[in-house]
């Protein structure tokens, strides 16, 4: 599977995850301690803007961390995922993009990001809000890799007050989507 299928694929599941939020159940707790179903989609959809000013070469505006949940967040969520694709696509990765105060960043790496991102969050949401996890195997198994070879692998990012957790054993037994969860510091 391409690159470009690949994130297109997961940011559409993530997507439909997000549509398939009822404000009844916002208050429910996600295997992301610090967030409630609520909190994580405003989370999400926060930082979906960062990540399509980013793939369309544009320098951040905001906090992400201030985006509150709405009644309109799936459908805002929904547009910056086409515009994230969309930007990815014209624009290529070979670049340097901005994303995190404005800090330059190779934009292979924000691209990759993204995927993690909203792979691992995309979990958190469906076991919080009780959906299905929808990624495939090759899906979860792509993205693992890729963290693997990212900074993430590096101890420095994770613990207490760090923005990842501890890596978790997961059995090589286990689906690529759990493998993947563990990585990021959740007990699947």
């Amino acid at each position: 599977m391409d690159d470009m299928t690949l994130l297109s694929d997961i940011l559409d599941k993530t997507a439909d995850l997000v549509a398939g939020v009822h404000e009844s159940g916002w208050d429910k707790p996600t295997p992301c301690s610090d967030y409630t179903v609520k909190d994580l989609v405003g989370h999400m959809v926060g930082w979906s803007a960062s990540f399509d000013a980013a793939a369309n070469g544009r320098t951040p505006e905001g906090d992400p961390a201030a985006y509150q949940a709405t009644d309109k967040s799936a459908a805002e969520f929904r547009l910056a995922v086409s515009s994230i694709v969309g930007g990815w696509r014209d624009n290529g990765t070979d670049r340097t993009v901005s994303l995190i105060g404005g800090s330059d960043m190779p934009g292979q790496m924000v691209f990759d990001m993204t995927m993690m991102e909203y792979l691992a969050h995309g979990w958190d949401l469906a076991k919080g809000s009780g959906q299905p996890v929808p990624y495939t195997e090759d899906e979860a198994a792509a993205v693992l890799e890729r963290a693997k070879q990212g900074p993430m692998a590096n101890d420095e990012y994770r613990g207490p007050d760090k923005p990842f957790g501890h890596i978790v054993d997961v059995p090589e037994s286990a689906p690529a989507i759990e493998r993947f969860a563990g990585f990021m510091g959740r007990t699947p």
